[in-house]
């Protein structure tokens, strides 16, 4: 007889307008949903910085049709008995933009060297643990996640 493994994923979903005011809401959404299905804090504490940073940017660089209209995130926490997952999907209708195309920027050694651009991006590929980029119909559909070790 084998024996079956108890794998749950569910998925949550929070629709925003873009400005400060729902970039919070959203950010606030995204930790009690998280800590509601068992995402343990240092992880959801990652995913709030990345979701925070996304948004930002989206807001920032997206261009008008990023501001005019809705932005989606879809929250999905897949748990079994080696590993939980959780994972969020930010999707806007702005500009094109794939993260994952623009090459890894290396540390700079002096503040001399240091600049600000790109510094969210560096900082969203260390605290995910995947991203995934596509865009379809119009849309950015941006996927960044985190793993940690089952209970």
């Amino acid at each position: 007889m084998g024996t079956e493994l108890s794998v749950s994923s569910r998925f949550d979903e929070l629709t925003i307008i873009a400005n400060g005011a729902e970039v919070r809401r959203a950010v606030e959404w995204l930790a009690s949903t998280c800590q509601r299905r068992d995402v343990p804090q240092a992880r959801v504490e990652r995913l709030v910085l990345c979701l925070h940073e996304v948004l930002a940017n989206v807001i920032t660089h997206g261009g008008a049709t990023a501001l005019g209209a809705p932005i989606r995130m879809l929250l999905e926490v897949r748990l079994d008995p080696e590993c939980g997952k959780a994972s969020v999907t930010v999707s806007d209708a702005g500009r094109a933009f794939d993260p994952l195309s623009v090459p890894n920027r290396t540390l700079p050694k002096t503040l001399a060297e240091a600049s600000p651009s790109g510094m969210g991006l560096m900082m969203l590929r260390r605290c995910s643990d995947w991203l995934d980029y596509r865009h379809e119909d119009g849309h950015n559909h941006l996927t960044f996640g985190t793993r940690w070790d089952g209970q």
